[in-house]
């Protein structure tokens, strides 16, 4: 998903789909903000949101972890489980006056399943999410809300961190992947996802949503995405349309969409059309897993190109989906087009703590002790959650 917490959109919670303005990014957090946090910027509307994208891309870099960083996350829980996008005070007792949201929650359950030794919260996050769902088999960002592909896309893969099949999570008679297909557009209309039909019933295509949504109707996460197999990704129209199908309608129009160019415009009233790097970014992971490395290549080597001064402005969000664009399609996050982002995401946050040893070989304690807690836990379920045919 793309680095789109504003606090309009937030506040407001309508449609997610275009970048936040670029904040100041320092090697280090204000003074003013928590010291676990990562990024200087107020965190008020996305401090789960890129806390969370950033503890899981330097996972998947295999980086340190600090522990600070950790325990700030999960401070910000909630006893019933759920997450706001920020708890100033996280004493403070949760009340009805703060507002916790599903994408803040299903994003934080991702990281802490990674980081070790918060298997509990976990659960709780994903039990939270399971009792809001709505009856269409989705989620809205806001308990109760509206169903929308991003708001599900990052639940489905909350879920996929419980090892259930999703299918079978359901309220009533549907289930998540119900809702996003009832989502997907015909291919005459591009085979892209819309976000939410508009007050019309009608759909519209959403580059965002269908990142978000490739991704989760495939069976994959922020952690587990990557390119494995080559699959199709032209679009064909279904009279039983299934999730994998819907997935690869979805990428053929990601794939149409960066053809030109080599990347995803932004389109907001009354300005020109621009780059929007985040979402780019979150569709080269989405081409790697429909299509493999082959089919994110074009968009990929942009923003190798093209990124760095971007990723500098918005700060560990914005480093961090571009470490997981790179994880998804076999790049080199140390060296993404000449910039090492995990050594640029690791300075926006609280120093790691590591050994001699780790110093040596680059290999994290945390990551260590995550992936021990995997394979206890059943690392086949992530294994064969690659077979794009087997979805949870």
């Amino acid at each position: 998903m793309n680095v789109r917490r504003s606090a309009a959109v937030l506040a407001a919670t309508v449609v997610i789909g275009t970048a936040a303005p670029a904040v100041a990014a320092s090697p280090s957090p204000s003074p003013s903000l928590p010291s676990g946090l990562y990024g200087s910027s107020d965190p008020t509307y996305d401090g789960v949101w890129r806390q969370s994208l950033a503890l899981i891309a330097l996972y998947r870099a295999h980086a340190a972890l600090a522990p600070a960083a950790v325990d700030w996350l999960a401070e910000q829980q909630c006893p019933n489980g759920a997450f706001p996008a920020f708890r100033a005070n996280p004493a403070k007792a949760c009340d009805a006056k703060l507002m916790v949201d599903t994408n803040s929650t299903a994003v934080a359950a991702q990281a802490l399943s990674v980081v070790g030794g918060h298997g509990g919260a976990v659960t709780k996050a994903v039990a939270w999410l399971k009792s809001v769902q709505n009856k269409d088999g989705g989620w809205g960002f806001a308990p109760g809300g509206a169903s929308d592909a991003n708001s599900t896309s990052v639940v489905i893969g909350a879920l996929i961190t419980q090892h259930t099949p999703v299918s079978t999570i359901r309220n009533g008679a549907k289930s998540p992947y119900d809702a996003l297909v009832k989502l997907s557009l015909r291919c005459a209309d591009g085979g892209a996802f819309a976000y939410q039909p508009d007050k019309k019933g009608k759909l519209r295509a959403n580059a965002d949503a269908t990142a978000a949504a490739v991704v989760a109707a495939l069976g994959e996460n922020f952690v587990t995405a990557r390119a494995d197999t080559s699959e199709e990704t032209t679009c064909a129209d279904a009279p039983d349309l299934t999730p994998e199908r819907a997935a690869a309608n979805g990428a053929s129009f990601l794939a149409g969409a960066v053809a030109k160019d080599g990347y995803l415009k932004s389109v907001l009233p009354g300005a020109e059309d621009q780059p929007d790097y985040g979402n780019t970014a979150d569709a080269v992971v989405a081409l790697a897993v429909q299509g493999g490395t082959e089919a994110a290549r074009g968009p990929l080597a942009w923003l190798e190109r093209n990124s760095a001064k971007w990723a500098a402005q918005s700060g560990p969000a914005g480093y961090a989906q571009l470490i997981l664009a790179a994880e998804a399609s076999g790049a080199d996050p140390g060296d993404f087009g000449g910039t090492d982002l995990v050594k640029e995401l690791t300075a926006t946050g609280p120093e790691p703590v590591t050994t001699a040893s780790q110093e040596d070989s680059g290999t994290s304690v945390w990551w260590m002790i995550g992936a021990g807690l995997a394979a206890g836990a059943g690392i086949g379920f992530l294994l064969s959650s690659r077979n794009k045919r087997k979805r949870p």
